[in-house]
């Protein structure tokens, strides 16, 4: 599915509002009325799939402003926004950074966004690590974004590998308390990809285990 740039938002509002809808409401589930977007927002999480290769078309700047602002609207903890993000659109830094991740998917990539822990906006003492968690929301809210916006890509682990880290890191020039979390490659899709139907309802338990 692809959407504009004008819906998007609409989108992830929609989404935001159908969460809230269903688990914050004391209403019954079937007196809840569907908000606007709904529909659009379900099917874009529905038919999300990680994209490997792409056809080598640019992505404009703006369209990748878009993408992280959706990254930072993610939730996070304590409203801590403990991250940074490195978006990357040169060929040679693409390159580098493939030359240290093997698993990378850079390639023919159009652009990367490197989503990253600010260890300086964490939560203290026990709270620290909840960093990782805010991340990994603001990294599924890039890839829902891109894919709303016809763009494929894919979630490449870097955290918590040290041989992952340490390389990606110098690549980047990060600071030391600046933790690179994955590298999300992305593109135009070179093929279509079809989404892998992941519902069990086995891995379902209502009210106790």
């Amino acid at each position: 599915m692809t959407m504009t740039k004008k819906n998007i938002l609409g989108a992830v509002v929609g989404t935001a509002a159908l969460v809230a809808g269903t688990s914050c409401s004391d209403s019954k589930a079937d007196e809840a009325m569907p908000v606007a977007g709904a529909n659009a927002a379900i099917e874009n999480i529905m038919t999300r799939t990680s994209v490997r290769k792409f056809d080598g078309r640019a992505i404009s700047r703006d369209t990748l402003e878009t993408i992280v602002k959706a990254g930072m609207a993610a939730p996070t903890a304590m409203n801590k926004q403990p991250w940074a993000f490195v978006v990357v659109d040169e060929r040679e830094v693409l390159d580098s950074l493939g030359s240290v991740h093997p698993y990378s998917n850079l390639a023919t990539a159009a652009a990367a966004i490197i989503v990253c822990g600010d260890m300086k906006n964490t939560i203290e003492a026990d709270g620290r690590d909840f960093w990782i968690q805010d991340c990994s929301a603001a990294s599924e809210n890039i890839l829902l974004a891109a894919h709303a916006l016809g763009i494929g890509a894919v979630w490449c682990g870097v955290y918590p590998i040290a041989d992952r880290i340490n390389p990606v890191s110098h690549v980047l020039g990060l600071p030391g308390d600046v933790i690179p979390l994955n590298i999300i490659a992305m593109g135009y899709p070179a093929a279509d990809a079809q989404p892998k139907d992941k519902w069990k309802p086995q891995n379902v338990h209502y009210n106790r285990w």
